[in-house]
């Protein structure tokens, strides 16, 4: 199995370059060369298997000979071991064919543990192998932060260093990035949003003398590897449904559009999906796109969302490299039209493309706290600000003949003050995490400035 730049000029990697690398040398993203089929036979044989047996097989085609199936095994049993439910991804009925796909029961309460937990044993398993030790700098906009910290803490062959926008993200998340005592992991407060913090993210990937003398690696979900494991859920989920002798659909809330492409690769493996429906809050560019064309930014409104508040929706270049026909130069340059213009029209002809493939719909804030409320009335099931964004635009696209599942993203008690302003109950944090409150806090405030930046992270590195 190799992997291409989705802007086609640079090294075809093996898998597990792929995964140290992150971003491609020419600013692009990897994806597989090709994209392994599964029978229906295989797919119906996933039935009653394990989480960790259903992941085994999901994934084993992507990373060639990375690891032995006993190395691979060993990762996929460490990396679930701590998630605080047996399925792992449980479904739950909210109502008639509409089901909610629960992805908060591991380490940080947030479906980013699916993928931060394997990265981290295999980032592990391939460093020590190599005598090796890299660096690795994230973005967050609230969740992929506190899992990488929780993943990588500790760990011998790394240090991590996650960027998070100052003031925009819960308190929930921000403790779980700030009190981890780990002397190799630190929580660096930036000034400005999350697209800011991405935008210095890809700025270091692109400054390659600093990029290769820290050793730099990337685990936000410009790493092929996040998108591997997310997609995952997306078989066990559909399996119990019935598939592969019945479709469903999935409505998946999103921001930077890389779990809801693991769905498009699911989809492309061969599991029966009808639709993937994209679902944003106010910060809406993905639904904006699906249903005008214009792919455009038009700035970031904090939401009690925060997860999905962005507007450079990374994963979604993967798509149009798809849409493109694998056109690296095409892509490239609409890359460059969304740096240098702030945004891009796709074609007429890509444009019928993506909604072949993609529906899309956007819940505002008052109707993400209505839906808060509705289901807990409903059903008693307490959600999110970001699954209700799911529920509700899910809502909008049922099908009685096709089952729907809603990607629950993260556990409520990750956002306590919407979920209490929309159902007046404030949701406890599981026992594990009940002491997060009283945990002294480590973070480090840091301007929205490249060499400030490196300047900060290489001091720490080599003090």
């Amino acid at each position: 199995m190799r992997y291409v730049s989705t802007r086609g000029n640079a090294p075809v990697l093996s898998f597990e370059e792929a995964m140290l690398t992150g971003l491609a040398r020419d600013g692009g993203l990897y994806v597989p060369e090709t994209i392994p089929a599964f029978t229906p036979e295989e797919i119906a044989a996933l039935a009653g298997l394990s989480y960790e047996e259903a992941a085994f097989r999901v994934m084993r085609p992507f990373t060639g000979d990375a690891f032995t199936d006993e190395e691979f095994r060993g990762i996929i049993a460490r990396a679930y071991d701590g998630f605080g439910h047996a399925a792992r991804a449980p479904l739950v009925q909210l109502g008639p064919n509409h089901f909610l796909c629960e992805l908060f029961h591991g380490p940080t309460l947030a479906f980013k543990d699916f993928a931060m937990q394997l990265i981290g044993q295999m980032f592990e398993t391939a460093l020590k192998r190599r005598g090796d030790r890299v660096t690795i700098v994230g973005a967050t906009s609230g969740d992929t932060g506190s899992a990488a910290i929780e993943a990588f803490g500790g760990l011998d062959a790394v240090d991590v260093f996650i960027m998070y926008p100052h003031g925009r993200v819960s308190e929930v998340q921000r403790r779980q990035m700030t009190t981890p005592a780990a002397a190799n992991v630190h929580a660096l407060a930036i000034e400005g949003d999350f697209d800011d913090c991405q935008a210095r993210l890809k700025d270091m990937f692109n400054h390659f003398e600093f990029r290769d003398r820290v050793r730099l690696a990337g685990v936000n979900s410009i790493n092929w590897a996040r998108v591997l494991a997310q997609v995952v859920y997306y078989f066990t989920s559909a399996v119990a449904l019935g598939a592969p002798a019945r479709k469903v659909s999935f409505t998946v809330p999103t921001g930077n559009f890389g779990d809801i492409f693991a769905g498009y690769i699911a989809k492309r493996m061969g599991l029966p999906i009808d639709r993937l429906v994209i679902a944003t809050n106010q910060n809406d560019i993905l639904h904006r796109t699906i249903a005008t064309g214009a792919h455009r930014k038009t700035g970031v409104t904090p939401s009690i969302s925060p997860s999905m508040d962005i507007q450079v929706s990374s994963n979604f270049e993967r798509a149009l490299f798809d849409a493109y026909d694998r056109d690296g130069a095409a892509v490239a340059r609409l890359m460059e039209e969304l740096a240098s213009e702030g945004g891009f029209e796709v074609s007429q002809g890509v444009l019928a493309r993506l909604r072949d493939i993609f529906a899309s719909g956007r819940a505002d804030e008052e109707e993400t706290a209505a839906q808060i409320a509705a289901t807990y009335a409903a059903t008693g099931e307490v959600l999110c600000p970001h699954s209700a964004v799911g529920v509700k635009v899910a809502g909008e696209h049922l099908d009685p003949a096709v089952p729907m599942i809603t990607l629950a993203t993260a556990h409520p008690a990750k956002f306590p003050d919407a979920v209490e302003a929309a159902i007046g109950m404030r949701p406890p944090l599981p026992k594990r995490m009940a002491d997060l409150y009283d945990r002294s806090e480590r973070v480090l405030p840091v301007a929205n400035d490249l060499a400030v930046l490196e300047e900060t992270i290489e001091g720490l590195i080599f003090a």
